[in-house]
């Protein structure tokens, strides 16, 4: 007997979006705490740094001395602005050749004193001008990675919102390198991603998807040490309650790396650095 028709046209059936592009969008929240505020409720008496003492002073760039915890610290962290007068001059949080190297400048003064150096990062990747390419982008993103991984001080890198391609690297290599639960780290954006892949940017949630750089995916593959927990809905949600889980973890951190000889500590930042992507084939 065949079945009578009802009429009823077929229910379209939703589109099933990725964790990861959901906590993309967390990430890229506007309204998400950057760099500069987990600066100001963590630390106390920032006094900053300004100028590379070659070119000029970067406004996407801040490093300053502090307190943190009882103890004198260099904190260093990229800026993106609320306003939008204030993105434009700090260039959307991307740094010039400058800020690379007023942070480098920052780290050896950190070095000098026996400071341990905080790192905050929220960026989508260095400043890709032609501007900042004449003035040695790639030079000064290269010399902080080789300079970061010899530092003999104990160094906490932790990324609060995107980490985009060596222009976040250039801020990471650390002994511990921290994500928040809702943050990103990859080495290029969803959005470019697709578009080299499919030549379309329009599937960039299933970019996300493949590209694996949630907190939780990256820490499997042993890029990050470890992953700090957010307030529901995100640290946008309660900024006070994040500072504080993220302060805890800090003061976790740095004291177990304190407690270590410098030595080693340098040893073992060398052999995870040095082991990160590689790859075995078994005959």
């Amino acid at each position: 007997m065949e079945e009578q028709e009802t009429g009823r046209q077929p229910q379209a059936v939703a589109a099933v979006v990725p964790d990861a592009w959901i906590r993309t969008e967390k990430a890229r929240d506007p309204a998400r705490p950057y760099p500069m505020d987990y600066i100001a409720a963590l630390f106390t008496d920032f006094t900053e740094i300004h100028g590379d003492r070659a070119f000029g002073d970067d406004a996407a760039m801040t490093c300053g001395l502090a307190w943190f915890a009882g103890e004198p610290v260099m904190v260093i962290g990229n800026l993106k602005g609320r306003t939008t007068r204030e993105r434009m001059a700090r260039k959307f949080g991307m740094p010039d050749p400058e800020g690379y190297r007023k942070a480098l400048r920052a780290m050896k003064i950190a070095e000098k004193f026996g400071r341990p150096i905080f790192t905050f990062i929220d960026l989508t990747g260095a400043y890709p001008g032609m501007s900042a390419e004449e003035r040695g982008q790639g030079e000064a993103i290269a010399r902080n990675l080789f300079v970061m991984s010899t530092l003999r001080v104990p160094t906490l890198a932790t990324i609060t919102g995107e980490g985009g391609s060596g222009g976040a690297l250039a801020l990471a290599v650390s002994d511990r390198v921290l994500m928040l639960e809702n943050a990103m780290y990859s080495v290029i954006s969803p959005e470019s991603c697709a578009s080299i892949m499919w030549k379309d940017a329009g599937k960039k949630q299933q970019a996300a998807a493949a590209l694996k750089y949630t907190a939780a995916e990256v820490k499997a593959l042993g890029c990050v040490d470890d992953v700090i927990a957010e307030p529901r809905g995100g640290s946008q949600a309660d900024p006070p309650a994040a500072f504080g889980l993220v302060a805890a973890s800090l003061k976790k951190h740095l004291a177990a790396l304190k407690a270590q000889p410098i030595d080693v500590l340098l040893e073992r930042r060398y052999i995870k650095f040095r082991n990160l992507a590689q790859f075995y084939t078994v005959a």
